[in-house]
Order: C-alpha cells, then sequence, then structure tokens
C-alpha cells in the first residue's frame, strides 16, 4: 500500500524517559497571586522616597563619573558604542575652530561696543570680522563632516548608528574643556 513500509524499523534501544516536569508542583492561583502582590502606595513613604533619592543620586554619580573617564558602561545612550567614541576621538585630536567661536564672538561684540562709539567704521569692521568667524566655523564644520563620513566607512562600513557623524559635527562646536564625556586623546594624536 502507499506510504507503508516494506521493512521493519530498526529495533529501538531503552533509555531512561526523559525528565517530565519542572522538578516542583505549580502554585496555586491564590498562591502566585499572593506571591504577586504589593502594596500600591508603600506604608513608610518617608524612607522609600529617601531609598528612591539615594538609588537616583548614585547612579547620576556613576554616570558622571563615567562622563569623566570616558567608561562604556555606564555612559548614556547617546554616546555609547564604538562609533561614537571613535568620532570622539577623531573630534578631539583636531583643532576645530568652533571650539574658538565663542571666544572670538565676544571679544569682537566688546570690540564692536568699544569702538562704535569712537568712530562708526571700526563697528562695521568688528561686525565684518564675526561674519567671518561665523563662516570659518562653516566651512570648517563641512570639512569636519566629509573628513568623519571618509574616516567613519573606512572603518565602520554601513553600520554606522544614525547621527554618528552630526554627534561629531556638534561636538567640534563646543569647547574642549567643556565637552562631556571628557576628552581622552590630546591635539595632534592619532585615535584609538
Amino acid at each position: 500500500m502507499l506510504g507503508r513500509r516494506k521493512t521493519s524499523p530498526p529495533p529501538v534501544e531503552e533509555t531512561a524517559p526523559p525528565a517530565v516536569g519542572k522538578g516542583r508542583p505549580t502554585p496555586r492561583r491564590h498562591e502566585a497571586e499572593a506571591a504577586r502582590r504589593r502594596p500600591l502606595v508603600v506604608t513608610d513613604r518617608r524612607a522609600a522616597a529617601k531609598a528612591s533619592r539615594e538609588r537616583l543620586r548614585s547612579e547620576r554619580l556613576r554616570t558622571r563619573s563615567a562622563m569623566e573617564t570616558g567608561d562604556e558602561r555606564y555612559l548614556p545612550a547617546r554616546d555609547k558604542g564604538p562609533a561614537r567614541r571613535y568620532t570622539r576621538d577623531l573630534v578631539d585630536a583636531r583643532r576645530n575652530v568652533g571650539e574658538y567661536l565663542l571666544f572670538a564672538a565676544l571679544g569682537l561684540v566688546v570690540l564692536q561696543f568699544a569702538l562704535q562709539s569712537v568712530n562708526t567704521l571700526w563697528g562695521l569692521y568688528s561686525t565684518l570680522a564675526l561674519w567671518f568667524v561665523v563662516l570659518a566655523v562653516v566651512v570648517d564644520s563641512f570639512l569636519l563632516n566629509r573628513h568623519l563620513k571618509k574616516r567613519l566607512s573606512a572603518r565602520f562600513g554601513d553600520d554606522l548608528p544614525a547621527g554618528t557623524v552630526r554627534y561629531g559635527v556638534l561636538r567640534a562646536l563646543q569647547i574642549r574643556r567643556s565637552r562631556l564625556p571628557k576628552p581622552q586623546v590630546r591635539h595632534g594624536e592619532q585615535p584609538r
């Protein structure tokens, strides 16, 4: 007939039956519900609030310490990953015009106010100088964007997290001392 075997199957070796179950009895429904039950409002609110504040404080201190040392485990999600670390190192190893934008702008604005009362032509010059600095920052950011895309695609291929290049450009616009996570490489040093 169709589907029937013509020969008999080989003899089966006898083995111990497989273990059945989880090794303990299933709890009754009321027991399981009682184990899950917790009070909605704790009985000692002050102690719970104090414990919560201490827990949050320790998490903030651990994150702050990671921002200082560059410890990858405790960094915020925004800064985690090998691509972000390499981007930070590339930006920190390079001198960027954006680092000096705030100082230049502040100096030129003070100069403009001081010299405008003396001569209006000096005010025009300081305004033009300010626009020149802003233009230099835009050009430097464009060049950094291209540099980051080239180096990151060579190292990581197409597996880059979204916004990694933008992350590097925005980091370049910050004053070096105020960058978080703190720079781990010196100017001119090769990134790891």
